[in-house]
C-alpha cells in the first residue's frame, strides 16, 4: 500500500480507484455488494475523502451504483442488461476492428503483437489477473488504432460496465482457450489489413463472451433455485 500513500494528494483518489476497480472486476467485491467505506478505507490505508472520490469515479464508469438509503454498491446487471450491453459493445468492437485493420500503423501493430505474446505467457501460467489486464490493453489498442475519438469515448463508456463480466467469462477453461485462439486470429487479420475479416472476428469474439456470461448467470440462478 506504500505506493498509494506516497503519491501526490491530487491523484490519490485515482490510485484508489485503480485498486477498487480491480477488486470489483476480479470479484473480490461481489456484484450487488455494498461498499463499506470504513472497511475499504482500512484495507487501502486511505482516508474516506479519496475513497469517496474513487467511488464517484467508478459510479461514472458504471461499475458502482449509488443508491438512495443504501449508499454505494457494486453494479449488478440482469441477464437482459447483459444481452443488451453486449449487443452494443459487439457493434463498437467490430467497427473498431475494421477501422483498425485499415488504419493501423506498423508500430501500433508491433505493440499489439508484443502485448499478445505477454498475454499468452500469462495464459500459460493461468495467471488470469495479468492475462485480463493485458487482454484489455489489446482491445484498447485496437480501438485506438481505429483513429476515431467518438468511437473511443463511446467504447470506453459501454465497456466499463462489462469489465467484471468479461473477466469472469474466462473461468471456463474451454472458453478461455477459445478466446486465446480468437486473439491469435486478431493479430493475424490486423497484420493482413483484413478489415472484413476483423469485423466478423470481433463480433464473434464478443458474442462468445456474451454467451459465456449468460451461461454462468443461468447456472448460478439454477444453483440458487436448487438450494431454495
Amino acid at each position: 500500500m506504500a505506493e498509494i500513500l506516497s503519491v501526490p494528494r491530487q491523484v490519490l483518489h485515482q490510485q484508489v480507484a485503480v485498486r477498487l476497480r480491480q477488486r470489483i472486476v476480479e470479484g473480490a467485491i461481489a456484484p450487488g455488494a455494498k461498499l463499506n467505506e470504513r472497511e475499504l478505507a482500512e484495507q487501502l490505508q486511505v482516508s474516506r475523502t479519496p475513497l469517496r472520490e474513487a467511488i464517484k469515479m467508478l459510479a461514472a464508469e458504471g461499475l458502482v451504483e449509488l443508491l438512495p438509503n443504501r449508499g454505494a454498491v457494486a453494479a449488478q446487471l440482469s441477464p437482459q442488461d447483459v444481452a443488451d450491453t453486449f449487443e452494443v459493445i459487439a457493434g463498437l468492437e467490430e467497427q473498431s476492428g475494421a477501422l483498425a485493420a485499415e488504419r493501423i500503423a506498423d508500430a501500433e501493430l508491433a505493440e499489439i503483437r508484443a502485448l499478445h505474446y505477454e498475454m499468452l505467457a500469462a495464459y500459460t501460467r493461468r495467471d488470469l489477473s495479468t492475462y485480463y489486464r493485458l487482454n484489455a490493453q489489446i482491445h484498447d489498442r485496437i480501438n485506438a488504432a481505429a483513429r476515431n475519438p467518438v468511437l473511443t469515448r463511446t467504447y470506453r463508456q459501454v465497456n466499463a460496465r462489462l469489465q467484471a463480466l468479461r473477466f469472469r467469462s474466462n473461468f471456463d477453461e474451454r472458453k478461455w482457450q477459445r478466446a486465446v485462439a480468437e486473439h491469435d486470429a486478431m493479430v493475424e487479420r490486423l497484420a493482413a489489413r483484413d478489415a472484413a475479416g476483423m469485423r466478423a472476428l470481433m463480433r464473434q469474439h464478443l458474442e462468445h463472451k456474451r454467451d459465456a456470461v449468460l451461461e454462468q448467470m443461468n447456472a448460478g440462478t439454477l444453483a440458487m433455485a436448487a438450494r431454495g
